[in-house]
């Protein structure tokens, strides 16, 4: 089971593996309290534990091992240069030389890597994707999760979850930038030759459009959510709505240029082929034509579902809605754990 904690909903995904592929069992979504959850930390852990636990109750999961993900401050992903040696002389080698890239004291995070193979035989060297978290944040959700009768068994990072969700539902030759725009963050991913190359999230995303909706033009919560994706009309304040959405994906925009920017400094040579968008911020509506014209690439909304076999208890137009946001989810379910 996947599950996507962001800052103001869950996200659940059951999976199981048919033949090749993957079938969905259960899929559901859940909104959270109001600070509940702020840049990737638990700020009410009996609140975020109550809703988790409502969804599965809801969703009749049985499942108790779950994978989870992390994303924000507390999170560090970056990409480093080091020479090739034997695995044991790597983790020892990986916890002195994180030191220097991790702006907390070293005790205080988990660390993981993970070789890219970009060795040759003349250089000698080849590039990790080295990834620290802080111990109280992780262990804050640990702790909240087995209060629920939980296992955790994989903690991820959103960025990697993102990639993987993509992976099994597309050509991994392709250069490609996935972004996963959320109700407070944006995670950008860049994936060359089959390896992310670079992985960032930004803090900002989608809930400053509805929130920015309801103080100018006095709505209600979902009534907002609703004329931010376009499905229900705007009526007359047409002008004032593409104003907000403008400014807003705008500058969502600026950091995903930032990100390709940086790519192409680093690889002139190797194109971007597609960029491929998710998160409840990828329903915004317009935003697809904006970015597409902005980026000079076509931009598409992603469904992690598409060609996979589901439960046939599972309302396709519900599905439809939801797909974009479980991008997230699905990359975590589909995460193999050894025990």
């Amino acid at each position: 089971m996947g599950l996507d904690i962001g800052s103001s909903s869950v996200k659940i995904c059951e999976m199981s593996q048919a033949g090749d592929g993957y079938k969905l069992l259960k899929i559901g979504s859940a909104r959270l309290p109001d600070g509940a959850v702020e840049d990737g930390v638990l700020q009410d852990a009996d609140a975020v534990g109550a809703v988790i636990a409502a969804l599965l109750k809801n969703l009749k999961i049985k499942q108790k091992k779950v994978a989870i993900s992390m994303s924000g401050y507390s999170v560090i992903v970056k990409k480093i240069n080091v020479a090739v040696m034997e695995d044991t002389q790597l983790a020892a080698h990986i916890q002195s030389e994180a030191e220097q890239y991790i702006p907390f004291d070293i005790d205080e995070v988990y660390l993981d890597y993970h070789d890219l193979n970009t060795s040759t035989e003349e250089s000698g060297f080849t590039d990790l994707m080295l990834v620290a978290a802080k111990k109280d944040v992780v262990d804050a959700y640990l702790d909240m999760l087995t209060k629920i009768d939980l296992q955790v068994v994989v903690v991820d990072v959103d960025a990697f979850a993102l990639e993987n969700s993509f992976e099994i539902n597309a050509d991994c030759d392709q250069n490609v930038v996935l972004v996963d725009i959320g109700a407070s963050k944006m995670s950008i991913n860049i994936i060359a030759r089959g390896a992310s190359i670079l992985a960032r999230d930004v803090v900002m995303g989608s809930r400053q459009i509805t929130e920015q909706m309801q103080g100018r033009l006095k709505l209600e919560y979902d009534a907002a959510e609703s004329i931010k994706i376009g499905s229900l009309p705007a009526e007359d304040n047409q002008q004032i709505i593409e104003d907000i959405i403008v400014n807003n994906c705008s500058q969502w925009i600026l950091e995903i240029k930032k990100a390709i920017d940086f790519y192409i400094s680093s690889y002139p040579d190797d194109a971007i082929n597609r960029l491929v968008l998710s998160g409840g911020g990828a329903k915004v509506n317009g935003f697809a034509a904006l970015l597409t014209k902005e980026i000079g690439l076509p931009a598409e909304n992603f469904d992690p579902f598409a060609d996979m076999d589901k439960n046939n208890d599972i309302d396709a137009d519900y599905l439809k809605i939801l797909a974009p946001e479980m991008a997230i989810a699905t990359g975590l379910a589909i995460r193999f754990a050894v025990l």
